[in-house]
């Protein structure tokens, strides 16, 4: 007999599903694709129409915790976008709960100027 418990990766995977169902990016408005692992977070602008990945950053390069890698690849990922000609995006938290390193992602991607 089959289980239906899901474990949290498989949760995870609906949850996104279920936002990317209703969320699009554009050329003009490219979605903020965020992904954490246990190491380390990562982040896309990816333009979905195109399906293209515009800019990206990762938290290999900003070495410390990971609350500091995230803050650091909000702020490296709004860099990228200004050189790249975005100043507004569709956030995409990739089905993960808005606290901690995705909502230090944010914010700083806030404060370097980007627009949600």
């Amino acid at each position: 007999m089959p289980s239906t418990l899901l474990n949290k990766k498989e949760l995870r995977d609906r949850r996104h599903k279920r936002v990317r169902a209703r969320i699009s990016g554009t050329a003009e408005r490219p979605r903020l694709a965020v992904y954490k692992s246990n190491k380390f977070i990562s982040v896309q602008l990816i333009d979905d129409t195109a399906q293209k990945t515009i800019a990206a950053a990762h938290g290999q390069s900003f070495p410390g915790s990971l609350s500091v890698q995230a803050q650091a690849v909000g702020k490296a990922i709004a860099e990228a976008a200004k050189k790249a000609g975005v100043s507004s995006v569709v956030f995409d938290r990739g089905g993960y709960m808005y606290a901690g390193q995705v909502k230090a992602v944010a914010e700083a991607a806030r404060a370097a100027g980007l627009t949600f």
